[in-house]
């Protein structure tokens, strides 16, 4: 069983900047390496509103998919062991103040990152405990 760890989070003005990070680990402890096709995505939530996807990472391949409210500010990524997830988040805005979220689920071959943006969060099997991220005007 796959366990997965957020950190990173905290408290800027905004124009500032944070990079969270998602570890995974086995039950043993040890690290988890996501070494097939996995979709991994980090999901966010604030108070009153639905959990929503923020961006996706395919495993197999890198291919990545953000949403529009995010693109061009925020990068996914993961570290070549894959046992690491990411989350670059430059200029950002009161309105990503929100509980940020990383979760995986196995995906078939061909599956691509649009496609793990579009199964929603209600399909992603394994999640972390969420780490706050809190951006002041």
């Amino acid at each position: 069983q796959v366990q997965l760890v957020e950190s990173g989070g905290g408290s800027v003005q905004a124009g500032g900047s944070l990079r969270l990070s998602c570890a995974a680990s086995a039950a043993s402890g040890d690290s988890y390496r996501f070494n097939s096709r996995y979709c991994m995505g980090w999901f966010r939530q604030a108070p009153g509103k639905e959990r929503e996807g923020v961006a996706n990472i395919v495993t197999g391949d890198g291919s990545t998919y953000y949403a529009d409210s995010v693109k061009g500010r925020f990068t996914i990524s993961q570290d070549n062991a894959k046992t690491t997830l990411f989350l670059q988040m430059n200029s950002l805005k009161p309105e990503d103040t929100a509980m940020y979220y990383c979760a995986a689920r196995a995906c078939a071959s061909g599956c691509g990152a649009l496609y793990c943006y579009t199964l929603g969060h209600g399909n992603y099997d394994v999640w972390g405990q969420g780490t706050q991220v809190t951006v002041s005007s």
